[in-house]
């Protein structure tokens, strides 16, 4: 594709010679990662977003151009090409321009002006559109034969066939298509009937906005009741004015021929102009609120898989259950399963003690370091029984979202063939607490519970972006080669699920990897292979100290260079800091090796093969467990669970997330939360309302950052005025407060 460099280089704004380089990469089979990371000196350190942006625009473009000559042919063939027509095609810069252009040639089924050109009324359609004669039905009365009946049949006849005109009319569709950008609306309103049945889109039951302003989560709303049956949509402006500005394309008169063209202008826009341009602006929009759902999902998707991992620890994790109790498993530092167990807490089957000797036992026995709860059914209630255990032991909630999808999967049991599911999920839990990385690429990431509408936006589009984020969060955090799953590997650069088999199966029979050289005898794991996967993955504790670090193997003599100029080993540089600012960088700068690349070597010499992320740490919850603990004016901590354009939700610990709508995240406008927040941030939420019957909270953010010095007023609850908590009542004084007044 790099013929489309030029093209790309002027719509992105980037200099075309970066823009060439990364094509002539991405050509080559190099990975976004890859380019990114280690060929800075040939982009011109354009990041991934970038190098993203620049192969979707190639890609564009490469589509615009077999369109535009696939045009051309067809016209060429129907021997209809003339100079002018060529003129237009080479000046088109958009598709809707190409295909405005290539309407009247398009192959079509029978149409009614067809018809009427068959019949022999185009000179009458002619006729009418010079606007001249004032003698209509006598001139119509002349193309009465054969089918044609009446002078109104020929009328109709001519009509149909000025109609088709002014719908091919690409001047007409462009400014009308301008026209719809900036005043169309989307209008649903509900179907008859439906009323009861489509309840949860009672929001749209009478529903208008500007085309221009709709946002995506209310299109793609709108979109889903209406492929449900339950609305109906109309996207259009109000008819009387797009009918002038169509109209003064072709009505020049007032006579009788200017009323029969006026008729026709009316029946284009009503049976083909209006309907098309509807069809295209409802998928323009679709696409664009896609493509912007989309993108929510992928960047919380990141900020999931970034979250910070607790490291290597003895864990004990428990899949929490009521009436089938809880399943606990043991893991070793390396999230092997070690042993399980069942004990019961809830309910009436409960067997307290029981459980507290099991779990008293499997710490001590089993050396644990922190225990891991799945924050789903039961979740809080078994936090609480742990920390009465004064197990002297940190309890980490895990969100769980997808661990049952996990369980039930092949991966889990391929690895676990002789556990059932509730083990899986258990061991689940507590790898996603040890690395949420490894463990939540093995879980398709629709199921993790951070999109928006992501059933409802372009399947392929989403697969494509999602496995395009997994793969930049695994090369971002870089990879054990002795330690990482099959899973793991296969979003590696340049390795992919088959070579990340070979190199698991390698691994099994050799024991270890000593070395990134080792690669090389993976079957299929060829040198192209190689260069593109090799920084990314660790040997640690390796024959090469460099093995553990991001340096890539071809950079390798360039450090070796390094150390023997200070006269010292490989070894004694590597995060040695005093000897690294020793240094002088521009030294090392040659042909093959540039300034980029010799300044992320020091980088990462410094702090070789550092994690990005940060350590876990625990939270705690309010002393709430369920919606009917939760009321108005109350301040509770929270996480942030997950981002959409219209707020944030928040779990604080009652099972049912909280929504802080985007006009309550900050005490400044904000358009979008991420703004203000990320996935998994620790916040003070203001209870706002709730909805115990439809299990909703809504919640703010900016009101809990008042002074005490600005307090709300006292805030009328039904029959009765009570003043709202100040941020320093306790959590435990305010419920007992309120279920002294209430009851429970």
């Amino acid at each position: 594709m790099t013929e489309f460099a030029s093209g790309v280089a002027a719509k992105l704004s980037i200099a075309e010679k970066n823009v060439l380089a990364v094509l002539e990469l991405l050509n080559e089979g190099a990975t976004l990662p890859f380019i990114a990371r280690y060929r800075k000196d040939k982009t011109g350190a354009l990041d991934e977003v970038q190098i993203q942006h620049i192969q979707d625009e190639a890609k564009f473009q490469k589509e615009f151009s077999e369109r535009k000559n696939f045009i051309e042919k067809t016209i060429t063939e129907q021997g209809k090409m003339t100079e002018s027509l060529q003129q237009k095609i080479n000046a088109a810069t958009t598709l809707h321009e190409l295909e405005d252009i290539y309407l009247p040639y398009k192959p079509k089924r029978k149409t009614k002006a067809q018809t009427a050109r068959e019949r022999g009324l185009e000179p009458l359609a002619l006729l009418l559109l010079e606007q001249r004669s004032a003698t209509v039905l006598a001139e119509a009365a002349a193309f009465v034969k054969d089918e044609v009946a009446t002078p109104e049949d020929a009328l109709q006849g001519a009509r149909d066939i000025i109609a088709e005109m002014v719908n091919e009319d690409a001047t007409v569709r462009s400014e009308l298509r301008a026209f719809f950008e900036q005043k169309a609306t989307v209008q649903a309103t509900v179907l008859a009937g439906m009323e009861e049945k489509g309840n949860k889109y009672k929001d749209y039951f009478d529903f208008s906005e500007p085309v221009s302003k709709i946002p995506s989560h209310r299109m793609l709303a709108v979109m889903r009741g209406f492929m449900e049956g339950v609305l109906r949509m109309v996207i259009a402006p109000a008819e009387d004015e797009a009918l002038s500005l169509v109209g003064a394309q072709y009505v020049r008169t007032e006579n009788e021929c200017g009323q029969q063209v006026k008729k026709a202008v009316r029946d284009a826009y009503r049976r083909l102009l209006q309907p098309s341009l509807e069809s295209e602006f409802r998928m323009a929009l679709k696409n664009k609120a896609d493509e912007e759902a989309i993108n929510v999902f992928a960047e919380n998707l990141r900020q999931l898989l970034l979250s910070s991992p607790l490291g290597s620890k003895r864990i004990l994790a428990i899949d929490p259950g009521y009436r089938t109790g809880c399943k606990v498993v043991c893991l070793d530092e390396k999230g092997e399963l070690k042993k399980t167990d069942l004990i019961f807490i809830h309910e009436q089957n409960h067997k307290l003690v029981d459980a507290e000797q099991k779990l008293r036992k499997l710490v001590q026995d089993y050396g644990i370091q922190t225990i891991a709860v799945g924050d789903g059914t039961a979740g809080r209630e078994t936090e609480q029984f742990l920390k009465k255990l004064n197990l002297g032991l940190p309890v980490f909630l895990v969100n769980e979202d997808g661990a049952s999808v996990y369980s039930a999967s092949e991966t889990a049991r391929e690895e676990f063939p002789e556990q059932d599911i509730t083990v899986r999920g258990a061991v689940s839990i507590g790898r996603r607490l040890m690395d949420p990385l490894a463990e939540l690429v093995k879980i398709d990431p629709k199921s993790i519970g951070v999109g928006q509408y992501q059933h409802d936006v372009n399947q392929v589009r989403l697969k494509e972006r999602l496995d395009q984020t997994v793969e930049s969060c695994v090369n971002a955090v870089g990879v054990n080669l002795n330690t990482a799953s099959k899973h793991l590997l296969s979003y590696v650069s340049g390795i992919g699920p088959s070579i990340a088999d070979n190199i698991v199966k390698y691994r099994n029979e050799i024991g270890r990897f000593g070395n990134r050289k080792q690669l090389m005898q993976v079957p299929r794991l060829g040198n192209k292979a190689f260069e593109q996967c090799a920084g990314f993955l660790r040997v640690k504790d390796g024959e090469n100290p460099l093995d553990g670090s991001g340096v890539h193997p071809e950079a390798y003599a360039v450090v070796q260079q390094m150390a023997k100029d200070l006269s010292v080993e490989v070894a004694q540089l590597i995060g040695n800091t005093d000897l690294i600012n020793k240094i002088e960088a521009r030294k090392y700068v040659t042909g093959q090796t540039g300034a980029h690349t010799v300044q992320d070597i020091l980088k990462e010499l410094k702090k070789p093969g550092l994690d990005p992320r940060a350590e876990a740490q625990a939270f705690e919850f309010a002393n709430i467990y369920s919606i009917e603990d939760v009321y108005p004016g109350m301040i509770v901590p929270g996480v942030v669970t997950n981002l959409t354009r219209f707020g944030a939700f928040v779990d604080i610990g009652v099972k049912q997330d909280g929504l802080v709508h985007v006009s309550e995240i900050a005490n400044r406008y904000i358009s979008d939360p991420s703004e203000a927040l990320k996935l998994n941030d620790k916040v003070q939420v203001k209870v706002l309302e709730v909805d115990a019957a439809r299990k909703r909270i809504a919640l703010s953010i900016k009101q809990t950052q008042e002074t005490s010095s600005s307090r709300p007023k006292p805030q009328k609850t039904g029959r009765e005025t009570r003043p709202e908590p100040a941020k320093e009542v306790s959590m435990n004084d305010a419920l007992s407060l309120l279920k002294k007044k209430f009851g429970k």
